[in-house]
């Protein structure tokens, strides 16, 4: 078995894992991906095509400033690789003026001194005719919203990675991370061991596995995406449809404007089967899209009723909802990254800054206590 020394071995090169080795990069470490797919993937939790950012963040107004952030990063991103990975369309936060989505907003607005305009049912239906507006129901625009191409975003951090001297190793799944010699890690794969100064573990569902002794209580969500037709794809294009959160009587779920001028794709952000990332049931079946098409008929009356494609992801949550990032003390020399919770990727260009200021040892800019990685133990 042979063994290769690397300064940092990036575990998971997903939607995390990518940044992190973009940043690592750009410092000039030695960097080496461990993907068991190929960057891009649609196996675990960064496909899909369009993931929303957004600034008014209604989980809590801790995450604005490092939002901020996110937003130069994601345009430096784009520069770096010669094609745009965010388009901004604004946003829309819709829903009781007391429930989390709407309430969380403007308690994030009014922290952090942003900018929303509350619309009445009159401008809303103007500005926004494709949507339909439930009785009671308040609507937030902001301006600072957008559309990240998340296999873009992905392949294009790992790319540019590489062109500063990283590498990739794909088809490489990890049999397990112990103590090496000195001060290092041993990162054991099939067939070689990898001995690095410091790892990363940005692997997502795939976490709990890869640090048993860390003892992290997280689950895996199934979660379903569907495209539905456009009636007149015109009136949901990214210049008139923004990207959207609701919360109605039947669930909170979201929306994006039509990416390929042909449909439009929704989900749901709560519920969903626990499962195993290896035994995920990847098949969509009718009764997981019939929730979706229930909120199409009553919500967005513009497309057609039932889906024309679908796609299967993964949400791996923890309790509160909020990111894991940090050290676990079982392991020593290991950063873990992810738990993402159904609303990280926009954040991965900051968080791999984060995670490289860990992995070299100096602080991150912004206060971790939030993620704690030790917040859950008894």
């Amino acid at each position: 078995m042979t063994t290769t020394r690397t300064g940092v071995a990036v575990i998971g090169t997903g939607t995390m894992g990518s940044a992190i080795m973009w940043r690592l990069s750009e410092r000039g470490v030695p960097v080496l991906g461990l993907e068991q797919f190929t960057p891009g993937h649609d196996r675990g939790s960064g496909h899909g095509e369009s993931r929303i950012f957004r600034t008014a963040y209604h989980e809590d107004p801790a995450y604005v400033p490092m939002l901020r952030a996110a937003l130069r990063g994601w345009r430096e991103l784009g520069e770096q690789i010669g094609e745009p990975v965010l388009t901004m369309t604004g946003g829309l936060s819709i829903g009781p003026s007391t429930g989390v989505i709407v309430g969380g907003s403007l308690e994030a607005a009014e922290v952090h001194a942003l900018t929303q305009e509350i619309l009445d049912p009159a401008e809303f239906g103007t500005r926004f005719p494709a949507q339909r507006l439930r009785e009671g129901d308040t609507a937030l625009w902001e301006k600072d919203a957008g559309v990240i191409r998340p296999e873009l975003a992905i392949t294009g951090a790992v790319r540019r990675a590489c062109e500063l001297g990283a590498s990739v190793r794909t088809g490489s799944r990890v049999q397990g991370i112990e103590d090496g010699p000195g001060d290092t890690v041993l990162v054991r794969l099939e067939d070689e061991v990898i001995r690095a100064d410091h790892v990363v573990v940005a692997a997502g569902a795939w976490i709990p596995g890869l640090l048993p002794a860390a003892q992290f209580p997280l689950t895996v969500e199934r979660k379903i995406l569907a495209w539905f037709p456009a009636g007149d794809p015109t009136q949901f294009g990214p210049d008139r449809f923004p990207v959207f959160l609701r919360d109605s009587p039947e669930g909170r779920w979201y929306g994006f404007p039509s990416m390929d001028g042909e449909t439009v794709k929704i989900a749901l952000h709560l519920g969903g089967r626990e499962t195993d990332p290896d035994e995920l049931d990847r098949v969509v079946h009718d009764e997981d899209t019939a929730p979706l098409r229930d909120l199409v008929r009553r919500y967005l009356p513009g497309l057609g009723s039932r889906p024309v494609r679908a796609a299967v992801c993964m949400y791996t949550n923890t309790p509160d909802g909020h990111f894991v990032i940090g050290h676990p003390p079982a392991y020593r020399n290991v950063t873990v990254v992810s738990a993402c919770s159904g609303h990280g990727f926009k954040f991965a260009p900051v968080i791999g800054e984060i995670a490289a200021d860990l992995s070299c040892g100096s602080t991150p800019e912004f206060p971790l206590e939030l993620f704690d990685v030790n917040r859950f133990a008894e």
